[in-house]
């Protein structure tokens, strides 16, 4: 599996599909809050701002294309989250989903965690192809029989029906959390998982709906002392008491929870002394940390913060090992962008399955790639305009002044409003799933 483009790392990226309505007019409820693929990669599921949850699946490769892999289509769609009001506090709780994470798959069903604001939900998502019939006491349009009509015992039988996918909710987690909550993981015991919000994070037990352990808690006495929310927050891959979780101020706290039964006191923490050539009134919102992500050999981590991916060594707490500018164009229009807000934009970030390069979004429905291998980078662009299935991406430059080249875009010229906050990378394929405003692209290494 290979990089980003150019050298040996090759890889031409191509159109695939796209999901979603055409419109301009786009309704607040259908935008894109989360995109999460499950461990296999079959499934691919995205969350919106109404509350719902479809999930994806890849067909099989068909024997007459085999260099066309598989496209997802439509497996399951449900209401996962419903608008709610908090009246002790007066306060409607949105039913926007703000992450989805799979469990991994332990039978025929899957099961994966969603979460709004304040209550997080373990569903289930099983097919059906067979029903019973042939009941003694029932008809078969389910009325049931005077028992005093039965004359003969009959054995019930399974007969073939049209295949049903159906999502039922499992557990519901709520009531333990007083601030929105902006992160879920699962651990690699696969018994528990960990919620965070702005100043706390908790450990429940998937089995037990009605009590999780408070294990962070940053929350000051007096809130008038308050510095810093933590941002994300996720387990390890395989330690099971290990978790990291990211603040706004720029800083990583690895904890081990074998060491308190709360972590207040971190085993690590990862912090890069600030430039003070870069220092301005925005340094502290531009080093807030919006998401942090272990690599899958659990060697490395990655944090995104408003202009740059940083990959850190676990074992090197003092500076990144290595660092990569997402859009370093943008730091001259950091004053444009705070007045618009888009300065508090929350990208998120992702690596491929075997964490030789990383992913995150842009303005302008530009995304990024970071070859770590090769040290080389490209931009692509998730557009309607070159939308013919298995187009070839070509890469986009932004150009920063002076003479704008023929195909280079201009800084000023770039769209704030189209914008890829969610991306996600299939385990083990070279496929990637890319969320614009209410649309799903889905790009895949062009094969020969």
């Amino acid at each position: 599996m290979a990089g980003a483009g150019g050298g040996n790392s090759d890889v031409q990226w191509c159109f695939s599909q796209v999901k979603g309505a055409i419109d301009d007019d786009v309704a607040e409820a259908d935008i894109i809050s989360t995109v999460e693929f499950n461990h296999s990669g079959e499934l691919l599921a995205t969350g919106d701002k109404g509350g719902r949850v479809v999930i994806f699946q890849q067909e099989p490769e068909s024997k007459n294309q085999p260099q066309c892999r598989g496209e997802y289509n439509v497996y399951s769609t449900f209401q996962s989250h419903e608008p709610e009001f908090d009246y002790l506090k007066s306060l409607e709780i949105e039913e926007k989903i703000n992450k989805i994470r799979w469990l991994p798959q332990k039978n025929a069903a899957q099961f994966l965690l969603s979460t709004n604001d304040k209550t997080i939900k373990l569903w289930k998502i099983s097919e059906r192809d067979k029903r019973p019939e042939g009941y003694n006491l029932k008809e078969e349009d389910g009325r049931y029989r005077d028992p005093n009509t039965v004359t003969t015992l009959r054995v019930p039988v399974f007969r073939p029906m049209d295949l049903m996918v159906e999502a039922s909710p499992r557990r519901v987690f709520a009531n333990a959390h007083t601030y929105h909550i902006n992160s879920i993981s699962v651990n690699s015991d696969c018994e528990t998982y960990l919620s965070a919000d702005d100043l706390r994070i908790n450990l429940w037990h998937l089995e037990i709906t009605d009590r999780s352990f408070n294990i962070v808690d940053i929350k000051p006495a007096n809130m008038e002392e308050l510095t810093e929310v933590i941002t994300a927050a996720e387990f390890h891959p395989n330690q099971c008491n290990t978790f990291v979780y990211s603040s706004s101020k720029g800083s990583i706290r690895m904890c081990d929870m074998r060491a308190s039964a709360l972590c207040d006191k971190h085993a690590k923490m990862f912090e890069e002394p600030e430039d003070p050539n870069n220092r301005s009134f925005f340094s502290e919102i531009i080093s807030s940390i919006s998401d942090v992500k272990f690599s899958h050999s659990g060697r490395y981590m990655m944090t995104r913060d408003y202009l740059s991916v940083k990959i850190w060594d676990l074992n090197m707490e003092t500076r990144p090992v290595e660092t990569y500018q997402v859009h370093e164009y943008l730091r001259s229009k950091l004053c444009s962008l705070y007045e618009n807000d888009c300065i508090f934009d929350k990208f998120e970030c992702c690596w491929n399955g075997n964490d030789s390069v990383v992913m995150t979004g842009s303005y302008n429905n530009f995304f990024r790639m970071f070859d770590r291998g090769y040290r080389q980078d490209v931009t692509l662009e998730a557009s309607r305009e070159n939308s013919k299935p298995r187009s070839v991406l070509k890469p986009r430059k932004v150009s920063t002044g002076g003479k704008r080249k023929k195909d280079e875009i201009s800084v000023d010229s770039l769209d704030f409003n189209k914008k890829i906050l969610h991306t996600a990378w299939h385990p083990l394929d070279n496929i990637i799933a890319v969320a614009t405003t209410n649309n799903l692209y889905i790009f895949q290494e062009k094969l020969n």
